[in-house]
């Protein structure tokens, strides 16, 4: 009996699908909405697509984690505003049939490493204090892994679990990735709104059309983010960073200006946006996973693919207004 009991056990145990089996590329491809969000805090398949589905209407989730998480919370509702939809719920029967109109192209897709992808150079570690980052030539990335993850706007954990045993260090082979969105390069945005409380990123057309949602860090009680309306002085692709000890950040010792210089994993990523105000601007970062649920020296610090996406979009002149929402938590 004991025998018999353990053989159908096994047998039990045997036809349960194997762990990660789920996250296959067909499986999240052909993710759908049944009314109940999935839950637990494992990456699944449907949060993967509709990460990868805002991601493309411009609709921000951040960092694309697989996880239904405050970030895709933040972009859903922005997405329902956008299309005169009811935002109660994190998403619903509504919002699931725009999305899926959005585009019927797989999210997830077959890419093959390049020479570029692989050869980098990168840096062996990157120094955890500031002044330590000084001399380094350049802010590069640490890895290939880390490069792909954001060339795709995905975590290093999502990329990891869709392409098991991947090294990512070999050209010719052939890995699993979010599809990228189409830039669209007729968007022009005539007003961008910081909700500091809130801490999102709202873009708008001349017509007053919601165009574009991000989530971001905006500021802390230590370094607030400015108030009122400034505009855009200057749009800097791969910028240097100048620390002035006047800043005064804290387990920052240097009593003397220092340069950082540009890179992926500079302090203010790959782009800054300067606004009117001297000090502060929009810029990238170097841990995109952070963003929306940090603090930030008082700028307002989004992904690097989004504030490029931002400063595509954007050009000297056009206002971004600071408004007092309700204060997240994080």
């Amino acid at each position: 009996m004991r025998q018999w009991i353990a053989a159908l056990a096994l047998t039990a145990l045997l036809q349960l699908p194997a762990a990660g089996a789920e996250l296959k590329p067909d499986a999240i491809n052909a993710a759908s909405f049944e009314r109940k969000l999935p839950t637990g805090d494992r990456i699944n398949p449907l949060a993967v697509k509709v990460q990868a589905l805002l991601d493309r209407a411009r609709f921000s989730p951040g960092e694309i984690d697989g996880r239904f998480g405050d970030n895709v919370e933040k972009a859903l509702r922005a997405f329902a505003e956008a299309n005169g939809l009811p935002s109660g719920k994190v998403l619903t029967p509504e919002i699931w049939s725009k999305l899926q109109q959005i585009s019927s192209e797989a999210v997830i897709v077959e890419y093959v490493l390049t020479d570029l992808d692989v050869k980098g150079p990168f840096i062996d570690k990157l120094p955890s204090k500031l002044e330590d980052k000084k001399s380094l030539k350049r802010l590069s990335y640490t890895s290939s892994k880390e490069a792909l993850s954001e060339h795709f706007h995905m975590s290093e954990d999502l990329l990891a679990e869709i392409n098991p045993e991947k090294k990512f260090d070999h050209v010719g082979d052939k890995i699993n990735v979010v599809s990228l969105p189409a830039d669209k390069q007729s968007i022009k945005v005539a007003r961008i709104e910081v909700d500091k409380g809130r801490e999102t990123v709202k873009t708008f057309a001349k017509d007053g059309t919601l165009v574009a949602f991000y989530p971001a860090s905006v500021g802390s009680d230590e370094k607030p983010t400015p108030s009122g309306t400034l505009k855009i002085v200057s749009i800097e692709p791969n910028p240097t960073y100048r620390y002035d000890p006047k800043y005064k950040f804290k387990g920052v010792e240097s009593t003397k200006p220092f340069t950082i210089n540009a890179g992926p994993n500079n302090p203010v990523g790959t782009m800054w946006i300067g606004l009117s105000e001297s000090g502060y601007g929009i810029h990238g970062t170097a841990e995109p996973s952070r963003v929306s649920k940090s603090e930030s020296h008082g700028c307002v610090r989004m992904t690097n693919w989004d504030v490029e996406r931002l400063a595509r979009s954007v050009k000297k002149g056009v206002e971004v207004n600071f408004v007092e929402g309700k204060q997240a938590s994080r």
